[in-house]
Formats: structure tokens, sequence, C-alpha cells
């Protein structure tokens, strides 16, 4: 399985550091509505929509893609900016309520159990992160913006698991994911903030700004990780698909990009950065 998990991993990373800075910009945006088509697809199945409808599962694919496609062309087009920052907040707000469910499980299940609701979820979770990745993507230095996205999201996770193992005592959300501690969201939030730190020293800026950017995006991935083992938990399955040999499916990869990346778009405008 670890040996699985290093080669799936390795050709992941390979390709997609090829579509970001070696291949021209309409590789990686091929790229990214692929993985959200894929991720999509997956969310299909946790909505509810069932394999035995493998055409209605096509058609909330192909229209969910279309959509951020669609979005991100369009939204920078319409009211000079403010749309763009309108269509973000939107989108912290869906991730708030999505806090208050994954908070509530089992119970809030009453508000989403339905398939038209958990569709619905669908668009409000990866619409905003696919148009979030594209529109970080399009800024100058894109390519670094999009990398820093997802090494931020990255080193949550991977400091939540090793403090977690190390001190987790007190449970996040047990009744959605037993696994993960208070010790470890903290553990992964403070080595974030020593990469934030250490990224503006390094380059010469106000201390403070890669705090206000990285945290928040850090912190709310972890939400999103949670809201997805909600949803996986409500319908029995383990992995939200298999297409990744070692890692489940797509959806299980981007789990935290999807909650971090409108929060991230918005600290960026907040902070006066250009998109």
């Amino acid at each position: 399985m670890l040996k699985q998990r290093v080669i799936t991993a390795t050709i992941l990373v390979i390709v997609f550091l090829s579509c970001l800075f070696v291949l021209p910009p309409v590789a990686f945006q091929g790229f990214v509505l692929l993985m959200f088509a894929i991720a999509a697809w997956e969310f299909s199945l946790l909505a509810g929509l069932g394999l035995q409808q493998p055409v209605v599962r096509i058609a909330f694919s192909v229209l969910l893609t279309l959509s951020v496609a669609a979005t991100w062309y369009f939204l920078p087009l319409i009211g000079q900016g403010g749309a763009v920052k309108t269509f973000f907040s939107a989108a912290a707000l869906w991730w708030a309520l999505a806090l208050l469910w994954v908070q509530g499980y089992p119970s809030s299940t009453l508000f989403w159990r339905s398939v038209l609701a958990r569709v619905i979820m669908g668009f409000l979770t990866l619409v905003p992160a696919g148009v979030g990745v594209l529109m970080l993507h399009s800024a100058d230095n894109g390519q670094w913006l999009v990398l820093a996205l997802l090494a931020l999201v990255a080193a949550a996770d991977t400091g939540a698991y090793f403090s977690g193992k190390a001190f987790g005592r007190r449970k996040l959300a047990p009744n959605v994911s037993p696994g993960k501690s208070w010790e470890g969201v903290i553990g992964g939030l403070i080595f974030v903030a020593c990469l934030a730190l250490a990224y503006s020293s390094w380059v010469g800026g106000h201390w403070y700004l890669g705090l206000v950017i990285a945290l928040p995006a850090a912190a709310v991935s972890v939400l999103g990780d949670l809201f997805e083992s909600m949803l996986k938990r409500h319908c029995g399955v383990k992995d939200s698909g298999i297409i990744l040999p070692g890692h489940g499916g797509v959806l299980d990869r981007i789990d935290g990009v999807t909650a971090a990346a409108p929060i991230f778009v918005l600290a960026l405008l907040a902070t006066g950065w250009a998109l």
C-alpha cells in the first residue's frame, strides 16, 4: 500500500508541476478542469445520484465543470472586480454554514439529506474552489500563488497529523472523523504560521501579511476535510473514488483545497493583492 501511494503521489506531482511550470497556461487550466470534473463525478455519488444513474452523474459532472469554466471567464468582467469579492464572500458564508452542519452531525442531516440539497452542496463546494484556483493561476506570479495554496494546505495537514499523533487528546469532531484532534489542528496552524513568517522574512515584506493570508485558508482547509468525511460517513463509504491507487479519489486529495481556495483568494483581495 505504501509503495502504491508513493508511486501515485510521484506521478501526480510530476504531472501537476509540468502543467504548472513547463507547459503553456492552457494545459494547467485543462488539468484543473479535468480534476474538478472527476471530483464532481465522485461527489455525485455522495450526493445520492447513485451508481444506477450514470447519465445523471455525467450530466452533473459536465454541468459543474462548465460552471467552473464560465464563472472563471465571466466573473472578472462583471462589476469591475466587485463581483469577484462578492462571489468569494458568498463562498465563505457557505463554508460557515457547512461548519454548523459538521458540528451538528448527525442531527444536521435533517437539513441536507435530500438528493437535491446535496447536489446544491456539490456546486457550492466545488465551483468556488475551481474558480479560485484558475483565478490565482491567471494573476501575476500565478503559478507561485497556486503552489502557495497547495503548500499551505499540505503543511496544515502534515502538521496536524504529527501533532495529533504526539499530543492528540481532545477530539475535534468525533461523530465525523474520530481521528482528528484539536491539538492536531493547533499544531498544523503553528506549522503554517512558522512557514508564513519565514517566507515573509525571506521576501522582506510585512511580517503579518503572511499570517493574514495563510492562516485563515489553512484553518478552513480542515473544515473541507471534515465536510467530505461527513458526507462519506453518511453514505457509508471510505473513499470518494478509486481513480488514484493508494489515495482513493480526486475529491479525497483536494477536500482541503475546496474550502481553502476561496478563503485564500479573499485574503489576497483583502490585503490589496491584484487578481
